[in-house]
């Protein structure tokens, strides 16, 4: 884990801050000058919301490694949760984007692309969406429609219609070596993207994404989120440089930690809700810890669903923020966890027993 993080960071390194404190022009401020995120949704001169700024693109972190959490088991054919089981056992080591440097595709649209952030310039004939990795997205919205036999890339095709004030988005092509998400779900070339965006406030837009892949799920999945304007402040680049897996010697687990069997009377000890202290990242509040088939997930804020792999009888990787170690007091009680991150050490008190699902 320990070589995955270095090797991450070190293929992520942004350049250094240009721009980083400069005042937007021709924005609503408040009398002490700060912008105010709740004035009005701006309008482009033909009456259509202004999506153009740059955008935080928030996302449960529970989504983030598991953008399928809200499907049930038969909902996606068994080949494709085979794979993202193995791409979780190897700890993401084979991910594309993070460790091979690739464009992330899907991952774009989610929010879980590098630095979760998107810059929009919006014209009457299409739409421009800059990301910090410099990949680009094009959204035509000249009437064209997504051609039903695409040349694969990376980001795939979009076009876009309104529907009253909502920007409706439709994507296709997309390659399949690319992931939907961080844990390593895959996907198959006939992946579908249904996006609608609707800016509630000068500061917020509502967004809802939905997934369509009859190659790997018998059922579309659909996930909403929020976009949070960024005033004061520019796109920056966050370049993943390549990285060879040879370098860092990526093994994911270990053989003993491949090895490792735990009881499902061991893991249910570890069943319970979860405080986290404030100031933790992605604004993660409360973990629910459960137990399903001898499988123990995690949850943040009440959505998503994480598996989380166990790399000894009391410390767990979720393949995304860090490592969790369940801390049991001298009477083999489960008091709290520590969730070990590159930003440091957060403490998360259990609340309760729970329940096993």
């Amino acid at each position: 884990m320990t070589a995955l993080v270095a090797a991450t960071l070190w293929s992520c390194r942004p350049v250094a801050a240009q721009w980083l404190k400069q005042p937007t022009i021709n924005i609503p401020r408040l009398p002490n000058g700060t912008p105010n995120l709740t004035a009005p949704t701006p309008r482009t001169a033909d009456g259509k919301p202004d999506f153009s700024g740059l955008w935080a693109l928030s996302l449960n972190p529970g989504y983030l490694a598991n953008v399928l959490a809200d499907l049930e088991p038969p909902d996606i054919q068994p080949w494709a949760e085979a794979v993202f089981a193995e791409r979780l056992d190897r700890l993401g080591t084979d991910d594309p984007g993070t460790i091979g440097c690739q464009p992330l595709g899907p991952r774009h649209i989610t929010g879980g692309g590098t630095a979760g952030q998107a810059k929009i310039i919006q014209t009457p004939s299409v739409i421009i969406v800059l990301f910090p990795d410099l990949a680009f997205r094009q959204i035509f919205m000249d009437g064209r429609t997504l051609e039903k036999n695409p040349f694969p890339s990376f980001e795939g095709y979009s076009i876009g219609h309104w529907e009253n004030d909502d920007l409706v988005v439709e994507s296709n092509g997309f390659k399949d070596g690319t992931w939907l998400d961080f844990g390593g779900h895959p996907h198959t070339e006939a992946l579908r993207m249904v996006e609608r965006y609707r800016r509630v406030d000068f500061g917020h837009v509502w967004r809802q994404i939905t997934i369509i892949d009859p190659g790997t799920l018998n059922k579309p999945v659909t996930i909403e989120a929020e976009m949070r304007l960024m005033p004061d402040t520019e796109l920056l680049e966050y370049i993943c440089a390549e990285t060879p897996r040879e370098t860092f010697h990526l093994e994911g687990r270990t053989a003993e930690q491949r090895a490792l069997t735990l009881a499902p009377d061991a893991l249910a000890k570890f069943i319970g809700v979860y405080d986290m202290e404030p100031g933790a990242t992605f604004g993660i509040e409360i973990l629910n810890v459960t137990l399903s088939n001898g499988q123990l997930f995690v949850d943040f804020n009440g959505k998503g669903r994480i598996p989380l792999v166990a790399l000894s009888p009391t410390m767990f990787s979720p393949r995304l923020l860090g490592t969790y170690e369940f801390i049991v007091d001298d009477k083999g009680v489960v008091t709290h966890l520590l969730a070990h991150a590159t930003e440091g050490d957060f403490k998360a008190t259990r609340r309760g027993a729970g329940a096993v699902r």
